[in-house]
């Protein structure tokens, strides 16, 4: 036999080299297999593990949340939610401040921006204030929230513990879903005024603007900072916070203090689009808020269009949602006041609650108008100072001089509302609201001054510096009078329109009807109360008077402002809000016998005789000399 050629190999060696292929494909095949179980692990702990959710941010607990001395938060282990991120590794909700950090952004590169998320991608439910519910502070933070509320005039830490891009719940009613816009709506310039504005609440109304908006329409956000002071986070970390968001923000920052009206004027001086969008610097905007607004201008270029103002809650910043069926008013003392929407404008729309309402006034925070129509129509009075009645101004403008003022019901804008102003105004609150309210009473109120004078006697004494020129632009765009509003855009008004008697009611006992209590809140369960008193001279007891100034009007009604004399039979006499249709409000005075009957039950008012309080009462009516039923209308202030 030939011996074996090198290169043949032996059968052992045959056998030890299939075994070493064998164990190198086995080996592999378990690799591969464990790679696949380890990514089925890791895609399944990523989908349901909050922490790497897209839009947001890690869920690791901090060490501390302290900020500067306008935001500082003590606690040692509250997870910090107020962020919006989407990259946890490359893009964290922090930036460093003096003495820590707050719930905002720093750049740095990023795959995807936060306002670019997939629809539909929400954060944790879990999360403080998502959906709109109220955030409830731990218990060892309650009294720092206390003591710090009286920075902003709400509470600040529930404010922090919200994210900046937090939820909402879509306030849109089908009716609502169902409109069609075009793609050409004119663009806007969104104008924020700010002073002193907190952290979060100041980026919430930023971001939601940016989340709840086609950013193709916002041609510009004007920022104005009325000179905020002692609050680093609204300088640089500001700036550090608009610089890559998808929409041109400009910051504009005054020296000194100039106010709302005058800020906003600077502001719209620098604007580019086709409207101005007029928004406080602590609200938060509902999806599909803005079209509605812009559709309405480009309809008609001369509306002003406000959204729905829903509420955000002053203390745990609950999400609120605002009525569709009222409108803006105002009582005797020009304050700006919600009333229900009545029956002949639900009738004009067809009960149609996706279309928008004719309101007599607006709020004025928030609004959309024409811009170049902004300026036609006079802007803000200039001779109005910091903040207080430029929104009747505007609104009795507007209506007088062609124009329209509209509340959309598809708009939905939330808004903190505080009890009072955290603020200082130059020379004092009340100084300066009365000065506006007299330029605004001086030009457009007519005759009706004298009676707004006789109801805020102190006002007649103000000075409304030179409205020259205000009336001058009344005169150059032809508007109406007073007296046309009234009648055509707000007959439902607490001030006289048709009337038979403004002024006193004497008793025959020499005492006159006085109303006490009756400038209180709009709360139907305010303390207003009706007696007899002994009768004021208005020039000696101005003030006091004011309470014997009571409306007979032509329906029937006798009234103090939005409050009516209200009754049954054989029992006292109250008031009540006035509501139309109601019987038991209605009342007629008989010229020759001076009662006073009320309509409903067939008696008399009379001063009730078994108590000394003077009250009122319905009784059975009594002919010949009975004193106390006889009433004289007496020092009128206004005649028809």
């Amino acid at each position: 036999m030939n011996p074996l050629s090198p290169y043949h190999s032996t059968p052992t060696e045959v056998f030890f080299k299939r075994f070493r292929l064998w164990k190198r494909q086995y080996l592999h095949v378990v690799i591969y297999t464990s790679l696949f179980w380890i990514f089925i692990d890791v895609f399944f702990i990523m989908l349901f593990s909050d922490c790497t959710k897209e839009i947001i941010l890690p869920c690791s607990r901090t060490s501390a949340l302290v900020v500067d001395s306008h935001s500082q938060v003590s606690d040692r282990s509250l997870p910090i939610h107020p962020k919006i991120v989407i990259d946890r590794r490359k893009y964290r909700n922090r930036t460093q401040f003096i003495n820590g950090i707050q719930n905002v952004i720093t750049t740095t590169s990023v795959i995807r921006r936060w306002w670019e998320v997939a629809p539909g991608v929400t954060n944790p439910t879990n999360w403080h204030g998502e959906a709109g519910r109220a955030v409830v502070i731990p218990s060892e933070l309650q009294s720092e929230a206390k003591k710090r509320f009286a920075e902003n005039q709400f509470n600040i830490l529930a404010s922090d513990l919200v994210a900046l891009n937090r939820s909402i719940k879509d306030q849109r009613s089908s009716s609502c879903l169902a409109h069609k816009f075009p793609v050409d709506l004119p663009t806007t310039s969104i104008v924020i005024v700010f002073h002193n504005e907190g952290n979060s609440t100041l980026l919430r109304t930023l971001t939601s603007i940016i989340l709840r908006s086609p950013t193709k329409y916002i041609r510009e956000i004007i920022m104005v900072d009325d000179a905020s002071v002692n609050r680093a986070y609204l300088k640089d970390t500001l700036e550090t916070f608009i610089k890559d968001l998808p929409v041109t923000v400009r910051i504009l920052r005054n020296n000194e203090r100039l106010g709302l009206m005058k800020s906003r004027l600077r502001g719209a001086e620098i604007a580019t689009g086709d409207t101005l969008t007029f928004l406080d610097a602590h609200i938060e905007c509902s999806p599909g808020w803005l079209e509605y607004l812009l559709y309405e201008v480009k309809k008609d270029r001369t509306a002003v269009v406000c959204p729905i103002i829903d509420v955000i809650s002053d203390n745990d910043f609950a999400y609120l949602t605002g009525s569709d069926m009222t409108w803006g008013g105002f009582n005797w003392r020009l304050n700006f006041r919600w009333y229900p929407v009545p029956q002949r404008e639900e009738l004009r729309r067809n009960r149609d609650h996706s279309l928008p309402l004719l309101s007599p006034t607006m709020a004025g925070g928030l609004f959309t108008i024409n811009r170049e129509y902004f300026y036609e129509i006079g802007a803000y009075d200039p001779g109005m100072e910091v903040w207080g009645g430029e929104n009747l101004e505007m609104s009795f403008r507007v209506w007088q001089c062609g124009g329209k003022v509209l509340i959309h019901p598809c708009s939905h804008v939330g808004h903190v509302f505080r009890k009072q102003t955290p603020y200082t105004f130059p020379g004092g609150t009340g100084t300066v609201i009365f000065h506006n309210n007299k330029r605004l009473v001086e030009v457009w109120l007519d005759k009706y001054k004298d009676f707004v004078y006789a109801v805020m006697p102190d006002l007649k004494r103000v000075d409304a510096g030179d409205v020259s020129e205000r009336l001058a632009l009344r005169q150059r765009l032809q508007c109406k009078d007073f007296q046309w509003y009234l009648e055509n855009i707000y007959p439902e008004t607490s001030l006289p329109i048709h009337f038979h008697h403004v002024g006193a009611i004497r008793n025959e006992l020499k005492s006159c009807l006085t109303a006490h209590n009756a400038f209180g809140t709009q709360k139907a369960n305010r303390t207003a109360t009706i007696n007899t008193q002994t009768c004021l001279d208005r020039i000696d007891s101005p003030i006091a008077a004011v309470n014997q100034i009571l409306i007979y009007s032509k329906k029937g009604q006798l009234r103090f402002d939005d409050l009516c004399f209200e009754s049954n039979a054989n029992t006292i006499v109250k008031l009540q809000k006035c509501s139309e249709g109601n019987d038991k409000q209605i009342w007629n005075y008989n010229n020759e016998t001076k009662h006073i009957k009320h309509v409903k039950s067939g008696q008399c008012m009379i001063v009730d005789s078994k108590t000394q309080s003077g009250k009122i009462i319905v009784a059975p009516c009594e002919e010949g000399n009975h004193s106390k039923q006889r009433w004289y209308l007496e020092r009128a202030v206004l005649t028809a």
